[in-house]
C-alpha cells in the first residue's frame, strides 16, 4: 500500500471556526476532540481542539489549536483543482470571504482558470480549473 499524505493545519485557539467554515465550503463529517479530553490537559485550554478530521466531502483536512508551538516557520499553499467550474467558483468565493484575494480567478497561459487567496484564518490556497482543451485538459 503506498503511503497516504494528509492536510494537517494548525491554528492559535480558532481551529473549530475555521473546520466549520471548511466543512460549509467542502462538506463532509466533522469530528473533535478537545484537550478536556485528554489527560493533564491545562485548564485555559480544555475547550480548545487537541484534534479536527474534516472527511468525506471534497476534500480531507485535519487541524488543531496549538499554544506552545511556533507556527510559520515554512510557506505552504492548499491547492484545489478540478473541472467543475461552478463548484470550484462558489469554493473560491467562499474561501475568500472574509480573506485576501491574492489573485482573482483568471484564465491564464496554459488555459485554465486559476487563482489564489489567504483565507481569514491565514490558510493559503490555490484554485485551479481545468478548462476543455487546455494543456492540463486529460
Amino acid at each position: 500500500m503506498a503511503p497516504v499524505l494528509d492536510v494537517y493545519l494548525f491554528f492559535r485557539g480558532n481551529c473549530r471556526e475555521a473546520m466549520e467554515l471548511y466543512k460549509s465550503v467542502f462538506g463532509g463529517d466533522l469530528t473533535t476532540t478537545t484537550y478536556a479530553e485528554a489527560p493533564g490537559t491545562d485548564p485555559r485550554h480544555k475547550d480548545s481542539l487537541m484534534h479536527a478530521r474534516l472527511e468525506g466531502g471534497d476534500v480531507k483536512i485535519m487541524g488543531s489549536d496549538v499554544f506552545e508551538k511556533e507556527l510559520g516557520k515554512g510557506q505552504i499553499e492548499l491547492s484545489l483543482g478540478g473541472k467543475d467550474e461552478a463548484r470550484l467558483r462558489d469554493i473560491f468565493q467562499k474561501l475568500s470571504d472574509g480573506g485576501s484575494v491574492r489573485q482573482p480567478l483568471e484564465k491564464q497561459f496554459w488555459g485554465d482558470l486559476f487563482g489564489s487567496l489567504t483565507d481569514k484564518y491565514g490558510v493559503d490556497w490555490m484554485i485551479n480549473i481545468t478548462l476543455p482543451g487546455s494543456q492540463t485538459d486529460n
